[in-house]
Formats: C-alpha cells, sequence, structure tokens
C-alpha cells in the first residue's frame, strides 16, 4: 500500500466521521429545540404528554396531601424513623 493510498483512505475515514457527527449533533439540536416550545404557564419545556395536549400546567399535589391506601410518605419505617428523633 503507498503513501497515496493510505492518505486518501484517512481521508475518506476522516469526512465520513465527520459527515455522521454533523448528522447526529444536528439532529439532537433539531430535537432539542423541539422541547422549547411553551406550552403552559412560564416553562418553555413540556412536561408531560398531558400539558402538551392540553396547553394547561401541571397541577402538582401537595406534600401534605394523601395520596391512596398506600401512602409513602407514612410507611412503617418512616413513622419509626422520625419517632425516635
Amino acid at each position: 500500500m503507498t503513501l497515496a493510498e493510505v492518505q486518501q483512505l484517512a481521508t475518506g475515514a476522516t469526512s465520513s466521521v465527520v459527515f455522521v457527527l454533523v448528522l447526529f449533533i444536528g439532529f439532537c439540536v433539531i430535537v432539542g429545540f423541539t422541547k422549547l416550545k411553551k406550552t403552559a404557564g412560564n416553562a418553555m419545556v413540556i412536561k408531560s404528554l398531558d400539558e402538551q395536549m392540553t396547553h394547561k400546567a401541571m397541577e402538582y399535589l401537595a406534600p401534605t396531601a394523601p395520596r391512596g391506601p398506600a401512602d409513602q410518605l407514612k410507611t412503617a419505617e418512616l413513622l419509626e424513623a422520625a419517632a425516635r428523633k
């Protein structure tokens, strides 16, 4: 293999790698910009599919709100640890 062939091979491989990187980075940037559509409230990022569809900001539960029959904030282990403090 001559020096010219090695240089041609290296140039071809480098240009292929650069092309794939530009394609991948471009795709990531375009997909990233689509997340910055303003849908609800003052946020620039879509937090859920529901927010995307209804264009209303999500209403989150307060930390003290009951969470059904299996309340993870009031497990026996956590209540026991709180009692020890």
